[in-house]
């Protein structure tokens, strides 16, 4: 085995996997070898929320969260939030609300509003907000964003 590398073992979108880490990969560049693409690295400082994956139930920065420490871990990527091809509430909220335009940042932004719902199924434009707020959107789609959030938890509510 390669000495900068570690045998790890975790749950991939439902999935058992088994890998080498490289002790200096972070979990973005993990992902981009498995052809998960969706968390993004951007600003390389756990600033923007575009490496958003959830780790155990928690939304960690991907550009932040050492490879390695997957290991024994369950693994959430944007990528698995749409089940049997049908897109999740948030997903379809992003889309019917216009909540992007160049879409860099989106991936983010719906893992976290995804975890906000789930905490609180009915939030205020300032819990959005408030939730939301390590996510940046360079294109300034906040208005939509926001809206997309408040439809997404009203579809939740009627299922």
């Amino acid at each position: 085995m390669n000495q900068h590398a570690k045998s790890i073992s975790f749950v991939l979108n439902g999935s058992k996997t088994e890998m080498l880490a490289q002790t200096h990969e972070n979990l973005v560049e993990l992902l981009n070898r498995l052809d998960l693409c969706g968390a993004r690295e951007s600003c390389g400082q756990g600033l923007c929320g575009c490496c958003t994956v959830i780790v155990d139930d928690m939304a960690v920065s991907g550009c932040l969260y050492p490879a390695a420490f997957v290991d024994g871990k369950i693994v959430t990527t944007i990528e698995h939030l749409d089940h049997d091809v049908t897109l999740s509430p948030v997903q379809q909220a992003f889309i019917d609300k216009g909540a992007f335009q160049c879409g860099f940042c989106t991936s983010g932004f719906v893992l976290m509003a995804h975890k906000l719902l789930e905490q609180r199924p009915m939030p205020t434009d300032d819990e959005i907000k408030d939730y939301l707020a390590g996510n940046l959107c360079r294109c300034a789609a906040y208005p939509e964003i926001i809206n997309a959030v408040k439809s997404a938890a009203r579809k939740m509510a009627r299922t």
